[in-house]
């Protein structure tokens, strides 16, 4: 027999979450964010859910955009990091995606490949989040440079937003980009989740949609994924394995980082780090044990954690728990770890069993 532990993918919750992203874009275009195997939740099963229905994709690398074309769909795949080599450019063209140009490297590549059809591309701005992109001040050289390429078609301004989750907002990096674009009249694609749900103004033409479609907030300090309106996409069950009872003074797990501080009962959950569950989570985390609330205790092993039954009289070998999703935001998990739900989900192991709810 197999561990108990296990994964679900509802794949009707992603179509909800992506449906509200789309009523909060407006006339925008919504193209998924579904890097890093769709936030861990599976490439696959995100081109089930929403290949008919995406206005289009946004993701890394060549690969997955390989894997989407092959699987039928046409919509817009842009690559958020767009080339690295010559070479990419050739399947760039070949796999009609829209590369983000953020570089005088990759403007170099761009301008020597002398491509036979012409592309679309995504020319990123840094407006203040200071990773990738173009200073304002040599948008005007660059759009020039852009512009004389017969193999460039359409031109889309993008920019991201480093506080949009939180009370600095986005109008600092707003100001920028306006003040760089002034004059221009091109489409302009701006928000991520977080700019999606709190500031309509950063719509522009198409918006980014990624941790929202997973079902998790965007700003857990300011909104929960339940107050948004969003579903949670991915579960994580396992069961209780094994029970124990404490004397006061007894410890838990490696390094003994618990003290039972009075008679307890214990339970043992078949769901460790190795299976994606964050080692770092202190005692405390919480959990649900038959789908009752209570915290886990003292360090996470490999394989195994433990969490608190003394308050759960009925709880024993074989009851069923839940580590995080449905009951469970995973973003409450992730903040007692010190962490985010985008960890959680991508760290998610591939030895979890996954199964899919088709809704």
């Amino acid at each position: 027999m197999p561990r108990p532990i296990r994964a679900s993918i509802n794949l009707e919750a992603l179509r909800h979450n992506y449906a509200l992203a789309r009523s909060k874009a407006g006339q925008a275009k919504a193209y998924a964010v579904i890097k890093a195997n769709a936030y861990g939740h599976g490439l696959n099963h995100v081109i089930q859910a929403l290949g008919p229905i995406a206005d289009g994709f946004a993701l890394l690398d060549l690969v997955e955009a390989r894997a989407l074309r092959a699987a039928g769909l046409t919509q817009p795949i842009v690559l958020l990091e767009g080339f690295f080599e010559p070479s990419d450019l050739t399947d760039i063209v070949a796999l009609g995606l829209t590369p983000t140009v953020h570089s005088e490297a990759q403007l170099t590549m761009l301008e020597r490949a002398a491509l036979g059809s012409p592309i679309d591309v995504m020319l990123k701005i840094n407006s203040g989040m200071n990773r990738l992109g173009f200073a304002g001040d040599a948008l005007g050289a660059v759009l020039a440079r852009l512009r004389a390429l017969a193999w460039v078609r359409s031109i889309t301004l993008m920019t991201h937003f480093a506080r949009a989750d939180d009370e600095a907002g986005i109008a600092p990096q707003m100001a920028r980009f306006r003040a760089s674009t002034k004059g221009l009249d091109l489409p302009v694609s701006l928000a991520n989740s977080a700019a999606l749900l709190r500031f309509p103004e950063a719509a522009g033409q198409v918006v980014r949609p990624g941790i929202m479609l997973y079902g998790a907030s965007p700003m857990p300090d300011l909104h929960s994924a339940e107050a948004l309106g969003l579903k949670p996409v991915m579960t994580l069950n396992s069961e209780i394995i094994g029970v124990q009872s404490l004397s006061v003074g007894e410890r838990v797990g490696y390094g003994g980082t618990f003290e039972a501080p009075g008679p307890m009962r214990i339970g043992v959950v078949a769901c460790g780090y190795a299976d994606g569950y964050p080692r770092h989570a202190p005692t405390g985390t919480p959990i649900l044990v038959g789908g009752r609330r209570t915290r886990t205790l003292g360090r996470v092993s490999m394989d195994m954690l433990a969490c608190d039954l003394t308050h759960l009289d009925e709880a024993g070998v074989g009851s069923p728990v839940t580590l995080w999703g449905d009951g469970l935001a995973a973003d409450e998990v992730a903040n007692a770890a010190g962490t985010i739900s985008y960890e959680l989900f991508c760290a998610l192991a591939a030895r979890v069993p996954v199964r899919v709810l088709k809704g």
